[in-house]
């Protein structure tokens, strides 16, 4: 018995130095990017928008959750200059897109995480445009210190229909791609 009692001391010891507590990693925003790119019929557009805040969770090693702050009024066109860029980060900004003025802040927080290989995860996440949720699936990758994953948004889910086909007829070479692409570059 009392060797029994011994053997189970030294498995709640031994157990307790295994658990695992988890561990946030804040996202760095001035070492990390959002580089976004949308197309249309006849071109396409690209930038970068800022991340407010961050950060990744993890358990030892392992990914277990993410929530993130992007700031919507920093919306930057890069292929563009002078009064176009203006024109278009402007457009952007309007309720005819993300509506940045009324909703200054886009999310992004992640619900399941799938373990696909070693440091790379499958995530479903919340992602919240204009005050909509919606869900969204995408590959992170993840090293000791950074994350890169690109995400596909279908921007007509977040009320955002200007020259979408799936709602309007007759655009022709005006028409603008329901989708566009987050290529994201975290640091932490």
């Amino acid at each position: 018995m009392k060797n029994l009692k011994s053997i189970a001391l030294a498995l709640v010891i031994v157990l307790s130095t295994l658990s695992v507590t988890a561990q946030t990693k804040k996202v760095d925003t001035s070492k990390s990017s959002i580089n976004w790119l949308a197309k249309k019929v006849t071109g396409q557009h690209n930038g970068t928008i800022n991340l407010k805040d961050g950060a990744l969770v993890f358990k030892g090693k392992k990914l277990v959750g993410g929530t993130f702050s992007v700031d919507m009024t920093s919306i930057n066109d890069l292929d563009l200059t002078g009064d176009y860029k203006g024109k278009l980060e402007g457009h952007l900004k309007s309720d005819d897109f993300f509506a940045a003025e009324k909703f200054p802040t886009s999310t992004l927080v992640f619900k399941t995480i799938a373990a696909k290989s070693k440091d790379n995860y499958t995530v479903t996440a919340d992602l919240t445009i204009k005050g909509i949720t919606n869900p969204v699936t995408f590959d992170i990758a993840v090293t000791e210190n950074s994350a890169t994953a690109n995400l596909k948004i279908d921007r007509t889910k977040y009320d955002i229909k200007f020259r979408s086909t799936n709602f309007f007829e007759n655009l022709g070479d005006k028409a603008i791609y329901d989708d566009f692409e987050l290529t994201v570059a975290l640091k932490f």
